[in-house]
């Protein structure tokens, strides 16, 4: 017996190098299992985590990725929605039909009826619902490549009692290890999703065939222009006068609340044509298509430390 025979090391070392098998996952599989980890990290450390979905993109796969997570058993917690009252009616029948074919409990955090019973801000509705149902880690589909807020963001970003962030005061992620340590009352909110860009998600939905609600894909739509953003006619942003509705053909980067999502001039209809377009851009999803966040600089991270996601 040789010592190479012996030993694996010196073993590996003989073989020759065309007989090597070198295996490397590739950059979406990579970030598919940093993302997967993370999920069942939380569902192991967390006693009643939720995941946001809203219908959209990042929120759809976020829910393709639990499902991997935990298959073929279902997934163990459930899901929320904060509702506007101003959705995308593609976004909710995508939403209802996907609740209904994965079986998980749908929570509706609803904004009109809190209104209906005072003043109440969509973050003061959400806090309300983590709180109501005691909710210790909430899953968003958040990206740092999204807003300067959100590049400052920690995986398992800590939240106090009264759901609010501090960006200078966050825990250190050396070596993927998260620390989910949290009082009676304060929350976790998990971002699965941090490293992954635009072009990731949508590399992903093409490769592994994540439905999404139609509104992502070029159609023709009454439109009309303000501040340099195409908006979508329909019953939640009155045109004001001197505005002019006309048809064009245009998809949707993000699918927020109808009132402040802009869409863009597109011809693309499947992800693949999406893939190249995104690839091509030079301007965010955000900067291209939410007019919520053009109000300053600092508009996101104010309403970051009050409590929104």
């Amino acid at each position: 017996m040789t010592a190479s025979s012996t030993n694996p090391v010196a073993r590996d070392a003989a073989i020759p190098h065309t007989r090597r098998v070198h295996r490397q996952l590739s950059h979406l599989d990579s970030l598919e299992a940093e993302a997967i980890h993370i999920i069942r990290e939380v569902a192991a450390e967390f006693e009643r985590p939720v995941l946001l979905f809203s219908g959209g993109k990042d929120s759809a796969v976020m829910l393709r990725l639990a499902d991997k997570a935990f298959f073929p058993a279902p997934i163990p917690f459930p899901v929320m929605h904060v509702d506007t009252g101003h959705n995308f009616p593609e976004a909710m029948e995508f939403r209802d039909q996907r609740i209904a074919e994965l079986g998980v409990r749908l929570v509706v955090a609803s904004v009109p009826d809190a209104i209906a019973s005072g003043p109440r801000l969509q973050t003061s509705v959400l806090l309300d619902a983590i709180a109501e149902h005691r909710f210790d880690a909430v899953f968003g589909g958040g990206r740092r490549d999204e807003e300067k807020a959100r590049a400052k963001e920690r995986v398992f970003s800590h939240r106090d009692e009264f759901g609010q962030w501090d960006p200078k005061n966050q825990r250190p992620e050396l070596w993927s290890l998260y620390n989910g340590k949290h009082r009676a009352g304060e929350h976790l909110r998990v971002f699965p999703l941090s490293n992954w860009t635009e072009l990731d998600v949508w590399q992903y939905v093409a490769t592994d065939g994540v439905e999404l609600p139609s509104i992502y894909y070029a159609h023709r739509r009454e439109v009309f222009r303000r501040d340099g953003m195409i908006m979508a006619v329909g019953p939640y942003l009155p045109m004001r006068d001197g505005e002019e509705r006309f048809e064009a053909t245009v998809r949707f980067r993000t699918v927020g609340d109808m009132s402040c999502t802009a869409a863009v001039e597109s011809t693309a209809g499947t992800p693949e044509e999406v893939v190249a377009e995104i690839a091509a851009s030079r301007i965010t999803e955000r900067g291209a298509t939410r007019a919520d966040d053009r109000f300053s600089e600092a508009a996101m991270e104010d309403r970051k430390r009050e409590g929104y996601f």
